[in-house]
C-alpha cells in the first residue's frame, strides 16, 4: 500500500507563481532501457535490465519501453521476459520494416512503437527515401499492428525538423489507420517549451489519438520541453531516469515527475519515494555518474552550506528549498555541509547532534576553525568537527563535572 501522498504538501505557496491548474493528467512512459541505453558507452545486460524493469513498475511508470526486440536474440529475450513479469504496459520499438513489426509482436508487448523519419533531411541523407514512401510505410506498419489486435503508437522522427504541412498530413494519415497514439519527438533537441507548445497544440487538433511527447536536452531544455507538451494537451511524457540517452540525454524521468507533482499538483500514481534509490540504480548500472546539482536526486539537491541559508532551513525548511518538493517525498535526506561558507547555527546543530553541548562562545571558536579548513578546500568530515571541538573543550553532553 502507497503512502505516498501523505508526504505532499496540500497547498501550493500563494504569490507570483500561485496557478496549479495547466495540467490535468499526466502518464509517464519510461524509456530508460531503449534510449537510454544509446548512452554512448552504456550496455544494460539482462539482468540489469530485468532489475529496473521491475523497479520502474513497482512504482508505478505507466509504460516501459523495454527495448528494440529485432536488434538481437538477447534484446528480443529481455523484451519478452519484460513483458512477461511486469504488470504495467511494456512497449518495444519497430521501424516501419516488417521483420522490426513482426519482432515486436511476437515478443508479446502489449505496445509496439513504430517509427518513420518525415523530416526531408532525414528521409534524404539518412533513409534515402521520398516523403511518399515513408507515409506509406507508416500506414502499413501501423495496419499491422492494429489487425494483430495490439496496441499501437506511431512516431514522426525528427518531427520539430519536419514541414508543418507533410507533418500534419503523416498525423492524419496515421490516425486513419487506426494507431492509438502519437509520439511527437524531439529527436535533435532543437525545441524550444513556447515552439513545443504551439507544435503540439496543433497536432493534438489534428488527430483522435493520445497524444505523447520525446524531448531530447541539447540545449537543456528536455524537461521544460516535454513540461509544455503536457500544457498543450499531451497525454504522457516519454523519459528516461537520470536524463540518460543519446547524446545529451533525454527528459529526466525524476525532473519532469516531480515538477508534475510538485509544481502542477497532479497525480502521476508514481511512487515518488523511491525516485532516489532508482537514480542510484541506474547510475550504477549505466556507469554515468549523477553529477551533484543534478535536480532532485543529486548529492547537493537538499544540501545547504551557507550560513543564511543553513540557519533558515534549521528554523524552517521552506525557506531555502522549494517546499513543495522535500527530501522524503523523493526517498532522501537532508543534509548540512559544512565548509567555507559555513554558518554558527549549522556548526551548533551538528555539535550537538555528535553529542555536545558547546557555549556560544565555542560555536563561533569551532566555526572559525571549520571556514578556515574549508577555505582550503578540504572536506569538513564529521571527524574534522568533533577534531575541532575538543581542540576547543566543548564538553560533551552528560559529562559536566557534578558538585557536591
Amino acid at each position: 500500500m502507497r503512502v505516498r501522498r501523505s508526504l505532499r504538501r496540500i497547498e501550493f505557496f500563494q504569490g507570483t507563481l500561485d496557478s496549479t491548474s495547466e495540467i490535468d493528467e499526466a502518464r509517464i512512459f519510461d524509456t530508460t532501457l531503449r534510449d537510454g541505453e544509446q548512452s554512448p558507452g552504456t550496455s544494460f545486460s539482462y539482468e540489469d535490465k530485468r532489475e529496473i524493469a521491475a523497479l520502474l513498475d513497482e512504482m508505478g511508470t505507466h509504460v516501459i519501453e523495454a527495448g528494440f526486440p529485432v536488434n538481437s536474440d538477447a534484446e528480443f529475450e529481455a523484451v519478452r521476459d519484460i513483458a512477461n513479469s511486469t504488470s504495467t504496459t511494456v512497449c518495444g520499438l519497430a521501424r516501419v520494416v516488417e521483420e522490426d513489426v513482426e519482432a515486436a509482436l511476437d515478443s508479446g508487448v502489449e505496445l509496439v512503437h513504430v517509427f518513420v523519419s518525415t523530416s526531408d533531411i532525414q528521409l534524404q541523407d539518412s533513409m534515402h527515401a521520398t516523403r511518399e514512401d515513408a507515409l506509406q510505410r507508416a500506414v502499413t506498419s501501423v495496419e499491422r499492428v492494429k489487425d494483430a489486435g495490439v496496441e499501437c503508437m506511431f512516431s514522426p522522427m525528427d518531427a520539430t525538423r519536419t514541414e508543418e504541412a507533410f507533418l500534419i498530413d503523416v498525423v492524419e494519415a496515421v490516425t486513419d489507420a487506426g494507431t492509438d497514439w502519437i509520439n511527437i519527438p524531439d529527436t535533435t533537441g532543437v525545441a524550444t517549451p513556447g515552439r513545443f507548445e504551439k507544435m503540439v497544440g496543433k497536432v493534438v487538433a489534428h488527430t483522435d489519438a493520445r497524444v505523447d511527447v520525446h524531448t531530447h536536452d541539447d540545449f537543456g531544455l528536455a524537461a521544460a520541453n516535454a513540461l509544455s507538451g503536457y500544457e498543450a494537451g499531451a497525454a504522457q511524457a516519454q523519459v528516461s531516469v537520470n536524463g540518460i540517452g543519446e547524446r545529451a540525454g533525454n527528459a529526466a524521468y525524476e525532473e519532469v515527475v516531480m515538477a508534475l507533482e510538485s509544481l502542477y499538483d497532479v497525480d502521476t500514481g508514481i511512487d515518488t519515494t523511491r525516485i532516489t534509490e532508482l537514480s542510484r540504480v541506474i547510475e550504477e548500472k549505466s556507469s554515468i555518474d549523477v553529477p551533484g546539482n543534478k535536480p532532485v536526486v543529486g548529492g547537493n539537491a537538499f544540501s545547504h552550506e551557507s550560513g543564511i541559508h543553513a540557519a533558515g532551513v534549521i528554523e524552517n525548511a521552506d525557506t531555502f528549498e522549494p517546499g513543495v518538493m522535500t527530501p522524503e517525498m523523493v526517498g532522501a535526506t537532508r543534509e548540512l555541509v559544512l565548509g567555507k561558507h559555513t554558518g554558527t547555527h549549522s556548526v551548533r546543530e551538528r555539535l550537538i547532534e555528535a553529542g555536545y553541548n558547546p557555549t556560544d562562545e565555542e560555536v563561533r571558536q569551532v566555526t572559525r576553525r571549520v571556514k578556515d579548513y574549508g577555505a582550503e578546500k578540504r572536506q569538513v568530515t564529521m571527524d574534522v568537527l568533533e577534531r575541532f571541538a575538543d581542540e576547543v573543550g566543548v564538553e560533551r553532553a552528560g559529562t559536566e563535572e557534578v558538585h557536591a
